[in-house]
């Protein structure tokens, strides 16, 4: 991922953060031929500050967990909020409009979950944390179903658990402008007031009190 070093983001607590909030990602391999890619929900497992875990499931039917291998590298891509910035909002004429957005790609080995009960706890814990979330009332989980009717629903997925072992992570938030322009986009982002606009404002907001206090 190209990323100027105003935009390149190191701190593993910060990245890490990030792609627990945003762990619906894209999961892009090479199957001998071309690329292929899956949409995927995400268990991001921090064992220390280094290691990164990522587990997930596909669907059985889904090929892609077929061309899978620990000698092929894989790439899961994290991205996060995003919006137009308008060249209007920089002090200065002869700027250009531009994008803001973060994202974090992150590089590991592939591994078969065959651990039937190991998955079953990858399956429960995705379950329990946005079913708490839901609104549904009751909640659900995994455990109301007997063991033996989970399991066979299970035959239908496969467990992937992916050992990362390197994260690019670009936070492009106009680091590149001076403080009054930086200023000036984050509150015209927040007059706009649509999702994206209003994350990549907090986002802008908290990088400038990150730095101030590093």
């Amino acid at each position: 991922m190209y990323t100027p070093n105003e935009f390149k983001v190191t701190d593993l607590e910060q990245i890490s953060s990030f792609m627990q909030l945003n762990n619906f990602a894209t999961l892009v391999s090479w199957d001998g031929k071309q690329l292929i890619a899956s949409h995927l929900l995400f268990e991001v497992v921090n064992g220390n500050s280094a290691e990164f875990t990522l587990n997930c499931h596909l669907a059985r039917a889904n090929d892609q967990w077929r061309t899978l291998s620990p000698e092929n590298e894989i790439l899961v891509i994290f991205g996060g909020a995003h919006t137009y910035i308008s060249p209007r909002w920089y002090s200065q004429a002869g700027n250009v409009p531009t994008w803001n957005y973060q994202a974090v790609h992150a590089y590991g080995v592939p591994a078969i979950v065959n651990d039937q009960d190991e998955l079953y706890g990858i399956l429960t814990r995705l379950v329990d944390r946005y079913e708490s979330n839901s609104g549904a009332i009751p909640e659900y989980h995994l455990d109301d179903l007997p063991r033996e009717l989970a399991f066979k629903k299970m035959k239908g997925v496969v467990g992937i658990q992916i050992q990362v072992t390197r994260l690019e992570a670009k936070f492009k938030l106009s680091q590149n402008r001076s403080q009054p322009e930086r200023e000036n986009i984050t509150i015209e982002l927040e007059k706009r007031g649509d999702e994206n606009s209003n994350m990549i404002a907090g986002a802008m907001r908290t990088s400038v009190r990150r730095n101030a206090d590093g």
